[in-house]
């Protein structure tokens, strides 16, 4: 059987060869590169190289060179047809069966995407044109420049029923073709086809062997039926496995001076082009739809952890639920996911519009893990404060453990619910330094000291720092009764939140965030999450305004800043009592029981 050069493409686009190299190879990043030793001869100096972007290997101590393919073929001789047969089972597709007819399809999908790129021409053309002023003001209005039209391929399509059919038959396009295509739309009734895209503003869409396969389209009039439309699935266009920029998004991720771990994923074509626009080039989108396994297997080849980044409202909440549990079963060592959530409605058009490119990256920069997420959709189902409740939360945590096909990673997972569980809940008390059934444990050091010793702060100064990091206003508006509260280990924290607040680094959540982990806090903040529940339970809950929370978060310090007073003074007498103990002075003993009496309950000898 021959396979047609359009399923080997296919099967290479999919293949990461830096990952299939590197399971004998081991390799290190040197630019866009990635360098190791040569596995074909031996050497001390690193001579082997592989670059993913253009999807060779090449050897500079033998001079072999070569793909996927024949790197399964060099390595473990294997015949072309058996590494077509592994690499395409790793990239998720079927061989296709023998089929003379294989090569006629292939070169008619080869003309499809022709008449694609005749029709980007046309778009394009279009945006020029006095019918397309209204959506030239609509592009600037959204701080969209002429270079930016081109850069990013932004087109027009007219508002004519036929003005596309018209152009592309008269350069010699069949109409079956463009209904196949999905540029044309064949009516029901057997009339005549006319133009699926009619006043919009078109985007292209590439799939990630950089081919153009569709289009977005934005429309301009209010009462048109679709804000968004895309193209239909078509012989070229699988919307479930491509994502808009992806082609370019995946280069940019693979430019080490990107800092990218992962590509940015927005929610729609103007978000991608946010953060292109804002320097982080790194950015795609979905097509209208919640992310399926193949987007996040695209993701996962372009790097370890993606970001999701979405509104902060209940859709957005909906959207990256969906997307953690269908990445669930998909979880590997180094393959996971980041989320961001947009606070007031914003998205990050808006963001980059209104504060400009800083905000943007800023807000990326307090992208939380996927552990969060999940810990935080389940714990605001129902208030935690009855056994069953508690019990309840844990039955839907371990059923989203069990969603996990690896086992490594699940037991990583269990290790960390379990941890918070405990913490929240309290559990089994255990002899510091050891593990049942190991040996001593080495105590932490650096920052994970710290934020061990801050796991040992009082609740209520937890929740209240807590509350202060998600919600900056609370902060700022309450600086000097932050400044005063006894938070025990966790002092350093709030002086970096009363720090970052006065150089003007707390614009929102994610800006606070950024600036608490650059000052060495990260772990701390990671720890303080399991508290995310009960602090907003103690503010007011989800409904609670910016005002109630303010509020209820001045009442929580004010009894804290009494109960540590209290505490305070109760140890005070009894260190005096014991210096008067000690001296055998019963007079003084006795003067000093009779003070903490005249002054109350709660500030005499208390349990001395």
């Amino acid at each position: 059987m021959r396979l047609s050069e359009d399923f080997i493409e296919e099967i290479k686009a999919r293949i990461r060869l830096s990952d299939l190299v590197g399971r004998k190879v081991p390799l290190k990043r040197q630019g866009r590169e990635y360098a190791g030793l040569s596995p074909f001869k031996k050497e001390r100096t690193p001579s082997f190289f592989v670059n993913d972007d253009k999807r060779f290997y090449h050897c500079f101590a033998s001079g072999k060179h070569g793909d996927a393919f024949s790197w399964l073929m060099e390595m473990e001789g294997l015949s072309f047809m058996e590494a077509a047969e592994r690499l395409a089972a790793e990239a998720g597709l079927n061989l296709p069966a023998p089929d003379p007819e294989a090569n006629e399809r292939a070169e008619r999908r080869k003309g499809l995407i022709e008449w694609m790129e005749a029709a980007q021409a046309f778009f394009r053309n279009a945006l020029s044109t006095r019918e397309a002023a209204e959506a030239r003001r609509y592009l600037q209005g959204r701080g969209l420049t002429p270079a930016d039209w081109e850069r990013f391929g932004i087109g027009y399509a007219p508002d004519a029923r036929e003005a596309l059919k018209n152009e592309l038959v008269a350069a010699g396009a069949k109409a079956e073709e463009l209904v196949e295509c999905g540029l044309l739309i064949a009516p029901e009734d057997g009339g005549a086809p006319y133009d699926r895209f009619r006043g919009r503003i078109m985007f292209p869409i590439h799939d990630p062997r950089g081919r153009l396969v569709a289009f977005g389209g934005r429309a301009l009039r209010k009462d048109a039926r679709a804000k968004y439309l895309n193209s239909p699935e078509t012989p070229v266009f699988h919307k479930g496995a491509t994502l808009y920029r992806y082609p370019e998004a995946r280069k940019a991720a693979a430019d080490p001076k990107s800092g990218a771990r992962g590509l940015i994923v927005a929610e729609g074509y103007f978000d991608a082009i946010a953060f292109a626009r804002a320097g982080m080039d790194h950015a795609v989108a979905p097509l209208g739809t919640a992310l399926t396994e193949d987007q996040l297997r695209l993701l996962w080849r372009a790097g370890g952890e993606p970001v999701i980044c979405l509104d902060g409202d209940e859709a957005g909440r909906r959207a990256a639920g969906t997307a953690a549990e269908r990445a669930l079963p998909l979880l590997e060592p180094g393959r996971t996911l980041r989320f961001v959530f947009l606070a007031d409605g914003k998205d990050p058009d808006d963001l980059l519009r209104e504060e400009g490119a800083a905000a943007l990256r800023a807000a990326v920069a307090g992208a939380r893990p996927l552990a969060d997420l999940i810990w935080d959709r389940e714990a605001d189902l129902e208030p935690l404060t009855d056994p069953d409740r508690r019990a309840g939360f844990r039955r839907r945590l371990n059923a989203l453990l069990a969603k996990i096909a690896d086992t490594s990673v699940r037991e990583e997972y269990r290790r960390e619910f379990d941890a918070r569980l405990e913490a929240l809940f309290g559990g089994e008390r255990r002899r510091p330094g050891f593990r049942r059934g190991a040996g001593p444990v080495p105590g932490p050091t650096g920052e994970l000291k710290r934020a061990t010793e801050g796991a040992r702060a009082p609740a209520s100064a937890r929740i209240l720092l807590l509350a202060a990091i998600e919600w900056p206003e609370i902060a700022e508006t309450h600086a000097e009764t932050l400044a005063q509260l006894d938070c025990g280990p966790l002092d350093s924290l709030r002086e970096a939140v009363l720090d970052a607040c006065s150089s003007g680094e707390a614009a929102d959540a994610g800006g606070l965030r950024a600036a608490l982990q650059a000052r060495g806090h990260s772990e701390t903040l990671r720890r303080l999450e399991i508290e995310r529940g009960p602090m907003r339970a103690a503010l007011g809950g989800a409904e609670a305004t910016p005002a109630e929370r303010g509020e209820a978060w001045m009442r929580l310090a004010a009894a804290y800043m009494e109960r540590t007073e209290r505490q305070t003074g109760r140890a005070e007498m009894r260190r005096r009592l014991e210096e008067e103990i000690g001296k055998g002075d019963a007079d003084g003993v006795r003067r000093l029981v009779e003070a903490a009496r005249r002054a109350g309950p709660g500030r005499g000898a208390g349990g001395a």
